[in-house]
This record gives structure tokens, C-alpha cells and sequence, in this order.
């Protein structure tokens, strides 16, 4: 019985990060100074040369050996245990917060500030039509 190991898909990896750090194919491209195309071919490659992939790394804000080694299982692993330990902190603390102002007077004072907006767009845009 043989077993399949998954090759170490550099382009895979480039695409997860960009794609965890928000980023666009098009705004990678612009940071290489290449256009959208290039970078599908790139993240569909399973080997990158070394030049470029310090580029892509610089561009993405991560080093050569995180892109090498990316894991996503590790990446789950991380999000999982912050999100335990600080539910668990939030459960622990007591914390509480007791705002010095009322914040419905803050509301009230929105709302009239809202409608005194609206009222001086109104008298402009009077002014304007008399003007014509």
C-alpha cells in the first residue's frame, strides 16, 4: 500500500496568506509590479524561484520561512487556543463599565445636531435656487 504525500505547493501557500491577510491579486500584482495574470500563474505553481519569492514575501509582510512553512492546520490550532484563552479571560475578569456621561442625552444630542444639518442644508440649497 503506498501512501501520497502532498508536495509542498508554494503558489497554494502565497494564495492562503494573501488571502488571510485581506489582500487582492491585484494588489500583490501592483506591489510586484506585475499585472492580476501573473499572480494566478504564480499561485497555481507549485515551485517559485527563490528571488521572487523573497519579493512575494516583502510584498506580503511575512518572511521566505513563513510562506515555506505555512501550515493551515497550525494557523486553525492558533485561532482556536486564542479563542479558548480569551473566552476564558473574559469569563474570568470583572470588569465592569460605567460610562460618566447618560448615553441616551448622547443620542438626544446627536439627533439635534443631525437635524439642524438637515435644516441648514435645506436653507443653502434655497439660497441656491433664489440665486438662479
Amino acid at each position: 500500500m503506498s501512501t501520497v504525500i502532498k508536495p509542498n505547493h508554494i503558489g497554494r501557500k502565497i494564495s492562503r496568506i494573501r488571502e488571510l491577510k485581506d489582500m487582492k491579486q491585484e494588489a500583490l500584482a501592483q506591489a510586484l509590479g506585475t499585472n492580476q495574470q501573473a499572480i494566478s500563474a504564480m499561485e497555481n505553481s507549485e515551485n517559485i524561484d527563490e528571488e521572487k519569492l523573497i519579493q512575494v514575501a516583502k510584498a506580503l509582510g511575512v518572511s521566505v520561512e513563513a510562506i515555506k512553512n505555512f501550515s493551515e492546520e497550525a494557523i486553525f490550532n492558533i485561532i482556536g487556543n486564542t479563542i479558548n484563552n480569551n473566552d476564558n479571560a473574559s469569563m474570568n475578569s470583572n470588569i465592569q463599565y460605567q460610562p460618566t456621561f447618560n448615553p441616551l442625552d448622547k443620542v438626544v444630542e446627536l439627533y439635534e445636531r443631525l437635524v439642524q444639518s438637515e435644516k441648514d442644508k435645506v436653507e443653502y440649497l434655497e439660497k441656491l435656487l433664489k440665486g438662479k
